[in-house]
């Protein structure tokens, strides 16, 4: 297969892919792994070697771990390595959601490709192909949090709080991977472009607010929506607020009634944890109300911002842990819960405030009554 290989290496290659588009050929060395096994950066940096040395343009890697971005690769090792073979990384879960998607929108034509795809869909389900989400938290889970309910300060090299945020960047992979699959279309992570091109500054940016405010955060973008799902996972709390940030709508000239065309949106009753967040301009702290309270007095909303008009909105659902919050495999199924739980109930139903189109006046409803002339009368008319 190799024709060139400057030494023989113990182990080779899962697969090899080789796409033909006139006559420009790509190819891709595959690696993969099922179960609980792990990829090994040492393996892989073999692998560039191979590729290098045989025009290979890249190494593919699938396992049950998780990538924000198919560059990002979840081994540290292999993201720091000076190999110019590039190493793309897809879990397999990823790979499952996909060919769902591909499947449930009829994006397959060719009868003989769907019924492979499907096929691999079985396979991939069965529980003999060792295919898996992501179920729980490392142990440093629980170390962290003793920490912070004990008053205790997170030190700057913590290496307990880098295991628990690289946990959390494969798990909000995957919780977006169970939305896609919940909506049939693809969500993603929302990440900043720094953050993209500079997986190493995300995770710094992300342990100084662990180490700061206590706290984990990812954004969700899901497609034609009022705003991205914001998550927050709080350890001082132990709770997780699930919500969207929207804007009021202009044409409203009271906060009241701003507000109202929020709460008509909002189509469940006496949600426990349901909150609006009211966001008033200039330095003017937010407040923030449950959803019932306000449906049963809203002028509760005006409360000491008698002089001002909200601007924006925040409407979250916040959930207390309690306990379960600090247990590595319960926060993340409720986690998991929370999440589609807010968006199915209410963050589906919210939507864009759209300025209105501007309309033909009365009293000027023809061309005539913008002619050149009809503005040099008006101008002759006008006092000022």
């Amino acid at each position: 297969m190799f024709k060139n290989q400057s030494k023989t290496i113990k182990d080779r290659p899962d697969g090899l892919i080789v796409l033909k588009v006139g006559t420009r050929e790509w190819k891709a060395l595959v690696e993969t792994k099922v179960g609980n096994n792990t990829l090994d950066a040492e393996q892989i940096e073999r692998y560039r070697a191979l590729a290098k040395e045989n025009g290979v343009d890249c190494v593919i890697t699938i396992s049950n771990q998780f990538a924000t971005t198919p560059t990002a690769h979840p081994v540290e090792e292999v993201r720091k390595s000076r190999s110019k073979i590039p190493v793309y990384h897809w879990s397999w879960m990823h790979v499952v959601t996909t060919a769902e998607l591909l499947i449930s929108n009829e994006q397959v034509e060719d009868k003989d490709q769907l019924l492979l795809l499907n096929e691999l869909r079985r396979f991939l389900n069965h529980e003999s192909a060792g295919i898996q989400g992501f179920l729980r938290m490392p142990k440093e889970w629980g170390d962290l949090n003793k920490l912070v309910s004990s008053g205790g300060v997170i030190p700057a090299r913590s290496p307990e709080a880098q295991i628990v945020v690289d946990a959390w960047h494969q798990e909000t992979r995957d919780l977006s991977l169970i939305l896609s699959r919940l909506v049939e279309t693809s969500v993603s992570e929302k990440l900043s472009r720094k953050h993209i091109n500079d997986p190493a500054q995300r995770k710094k940016d992300e342990l100084l607010m662990l180490r700061e405010h206590h706290q984990l955060q990812c954004t969700l973008d899901v497609p034609d929506t009022a705003a991205p799902i914001e998550v927050t996972a709080d350890l001082k709390r132990r709770c997780v607020d699930v919500g969207m940030t929207i804007r009021a709508p202009e044409d409203k000239k009271s906060t009241k009634a701003r507000l109202n065309w929020l709460l008509r949106q909002i189509k469940v009753d006496n949600m426990d944890g349901l909150y609006i967040r009211l966001l008033w301009p200039g330095a003017s702290e937010p407040t923030q109300h449950l959803v019932s309270e306000l449906r049963e007095d809203i002028d509760i909303c005006q409360e000491g911002k008698d002089h001002l008009v909200t601007h924006g909105f925040h409407v979250f659902l916040s959930k207390r842990l309690g306990g379960r919050f600090t247990q590595q495999a319960n926060f993340i199924s409720d986690l998991e819960e929370v999440v589609p739980l807010f968006y199915g109930e209410v963050g589906a139903n919210l939507s864009v405030w759209k300025k209105a189109a501007p309309r033909i006046k009365h009293d000027k409803p023809t061309a005539e009554d913008v002619s050149l002339d009809a503005i040099a009368e008006d101008a002759e008319d006008f006092e000022g």
